[in-house]
């Protein structure tokens, strides 16, 4: 999915030179994470034009920033009755139903987008996600009912690292037009601890899971396979051999593996527990992608081991 720059820039320069200023302020304002100030500024301009497409459209994305799915969702709906033949309301109408686990709803929002625009690749590559994600649920149920199929198990593994999740973007990559505006760093609290422990804490996670990453892209099996806790939660509850069999299989298979850790946030639960969340580039001689992943991390034995991966926020 890719971000709403180029869509947004034609709506505000399309717009009347009187309001046109308005809205790139909101816009601004948006970028700059004061959602409130951007509402303010676009609904001055709804009072004055009230049907404005590019007001409504920017009050839809100010609302999705806000959480206000609800509101989001009735004003890009309306907009789809109102300018059938524009996708990016289409999109991102779709991007808010997955992000509620509405996959079905997603798809069929998507492929109206599609349908209006057929060259829009934002819509092409957020189906193929949502397709994933649907596969996924499809793949989980076969082995609620039948276990030992292993069919199943080798493809939910390969979708989950595929993709992970198509709701799950972070500000850099702004797949859904949506969340193409990153949102402000939240203020760190104050606390009486020293901040140097903390910052060595940090850099120990983060050195574990850079390890983890680089034998994953040295293809060295058993150092990545030793990055994970003797109670790592498998995917699926799958018995840990099995899962350990199939991940030396995905290891050694491409003739090369390139794994990047992007921008990735420490969140400490403990002395002994934190996750990091972080966009996961992946690149082989015969496939690239690109997933939000969360690691779950806890310390034993006097280091960092993952003990849960989760695709997503």
């Amino acid at each position: 999915m890719q971000n709403f720059t180029t869509f947004l820039a034609a709506v505000l320069f399309a717009a009347a030179p009187a309001f046109a200023d308005d809205l790139q302020d909101a816009s601004k304002l948006l970028k700059d994470g004061q959602p409130q100030q951007a509402l303010e500024r676009v609904n001055q301009v709804l009072a004055a034009k009230p049907r404005d497409p590019q007001a409504r459209f920017l009050k839809g994305l100010i609302l999705t920033e806000q959480g206000n799915t609800k509101d989001a969702i009735d004003i890009f709906t309306r907009l789809t009755q109102d300018y059938p033949d524009l996708p990016e309301p289409y999109n991102n109408l779709a991007v808010i139903y997955a992000s509620q686990g509405q996959y079905d709803k997603a798809r069929a929002s998507l492929e109206k987008s599609i349908r209006t625009h057929p060259s829009y690749a934002t819509a092409y590559e957020n189906l193929g996600d949502v397709y994933a994600k649907l596969a996924s649920q499809a793949y989980g149920k076969a082995l609620q009912l039948d276990a030992s199929n292993t069919g199943a198990q080798n493809k939910l593994s390969l979708v989950r690292e595929l993709v992970g999740g198509p709701t799950a973007v972070p500000a850099e990559a702004a797949k859904p037009a949506v969340v193409a505006v990153a949102k402000p760093a939240a203020e760190k609290p104050k606390t009486e601890k020293p901040a140097a422990p903390a910052a060595d804490m940090n850099a120990d996670i983060l050195k574990a899971v850079t390890a983890w990453a680089e034998a994953w892209s040295k293809k060295d099996a058993d150092a990545y396979l030793a990055s994970y806790a003797r109670d790592f939660k498998t995917p699926g509850g799958e018995a840990r051999a099995n899962w350990e069999k199939s991940r030396r299989a995905r290891i050694a298979a491409p003739k090369s593996i390139e794994v990047a850790i992007v921008s990735p946030k420490v969140t400490v639960q403990g002395a002994d527990q934190a996750s990091v969340n972080f966009r996961q580039n992946y690149r082989s001689d015969v496939l690239k992608t690109s997933s939000v992943k969360t690691l779950v991390l806890v310390k034993a034995d006097n280091r960092w081991q993952i003990r849960e991966e989760k695709s997503g926020n």
